[in-house]
């Protein structure tokens, strides 16, 4: 029987590329210790993202690798998730009882954006994580509709808004506020004052991400977001289509220049099954997204289908991952979210926390 070391383990570990993280799990920094002792190794993994589908396979990876080595007598891995909170732009303060703020853009409206934001949402929550969603289209929410939730919201203490809860997120939107038939006929600082007023007099309840679900385009809204709010990371929705595409960079390249990390790109509609027969068929083109991605440096999140059960399930108010959770679809904005949290969990953490306050005080 051969002696084992540390770094014999420690090259079986690096030998699996976790799908994720894109890396391996020692570059990632998510092996907190590894010990030896008479033929046993006991490993823990801490990873930084919610992964309640993933911890079998990836005690299956380690396994299949370290079981390998020479004098393993026994293998014991302790796989749990640590969510920490993220760094967020220069002189913005971090959103109370929120880690993490995610905004979900696109560059043009009618790309399901909004569709895949609470399905993001959904999925994070399925993986393990305590989430939030809100609603920054003022002009036309939508988030009520879809989560099937009405009612307004209720005030404990006079001044902070209690977000209603429906398929477990909590969530906030004007359409909470205002009747379905009434038209916000409001100017650009009107807008901003109330999506301000959303954000930070909503009483989150220890979250570990809070989706905000932006409008199409680069206005006010989402200057407001760069400038007001502690933003953790950027999704890009698009569609392979080429005039999405355009939009999308656009929607991109506004992130990089206020200092939001885009955590990757999110290619929806890229193919279409027919519920008859079955053809696949990229009516909107394919390749866009992935090649969007390359071209920026980013991570192609994941590549979502035009599926009808999506929009019908999403009109009934009970989205995809509440309708039918073991569902192929299910699965596929499991792997987005679990690819979405992974990236922002490689980003520098906040540590503004951890510094004293100093006060001067006159002698």
């Amino acid at each position: 029987m051969s002696d084992l070391s540390r770094a014999q383990v420690e090259s079986a570990i690096n030998e699996y590329i976790d799908p994720w993280l894109e890396t391996d799990l020692l570059s990632a920094k998510c092996i907190k210790d590894i010990s030896i002792s008479a033929g046993e190794v006991k490993i823990k993994v801490v990873l930084g993202f919610p992964a309640a589908g993933y911890q079998q396979e990836l005690d299956q990876q380690l396994r299949q690798r370290i079981t390998t080595i020479g004098g393993v007598s026994n293998l014991v891995i302790d796989i749990t998730t640590h969510i920490i909170r993220h760094a967020v732009q220069k002189g913005v303060e971090p959103l109370k009882g929120v880690k993490n703020v995610i905004a979900v853009a696109s560059g043009k409206g009618g790309v399901g954006k909004s569709t895949t934001a609470v399905n993001l949402a959904l999925a994070l929550r399925t993986e393990g994580a305590a989430v939030g969603i809100m609603d920054a289209d003022i002009y036309g929410p939508s988030l009520p509709r879809m989560m099937g939730a009405s009612g307004k919201p209720e005030s404990k203490d006079g001044k902070s808004m209690e977000p209603i809860v429906s398929h477990g997120l909590q969530t906030i939107s004007i359409g909470y506020l205002v009747d379905d038939e009434t038209p916000m006929i409001w100017r650009g600082p009107m807008v901003t004052s109330a999506l301000q007023q959303l954000i930070n007099d909503t009483h989150w309840q220890d979250l570990d991400y809070l989706i905000i679900d932006l409008p199409p385009g680069t206005g006010d809204v989402q200057l407001t977001l760069a400038q007001k709010v502690p933003v953790s990371g950027a999704v890009i929705i698009t569609t392979p289509q080429d005039i999405a595409l355009l939009d999308a960079r656009k929607g991109l390249k506004m992130f990089e220049k206020v200092s939001v990390p885009v955590l990757g790109v999110v290619e929806n509609m890229s193919t279409h099954i027919c519920t008859e027969c079955g053809h696949e068929e990229p009516i909107f083109g394919e390749g866009g997204g992935k090649q969007m991605a390359e071209q920026h440096g980013v991570t192609l999140l994941g590549s979502l289908p035009l599926d009808i059960n999506i929009r019908e399930q999403m009109d009934s108010g009970n989205p995809t991952l509440a309708a039918d959770p073991d569902s192929h679809l299910s699965t596929v904005y499991r792997d987005m979210a679990r690819h979405t949290a992974a990236q922002l969990s490689l980003r520098p953490r906040d540590f503004s926390h951890k510094f004293p306050n100093i006060v001067v005080e006159k002698q």
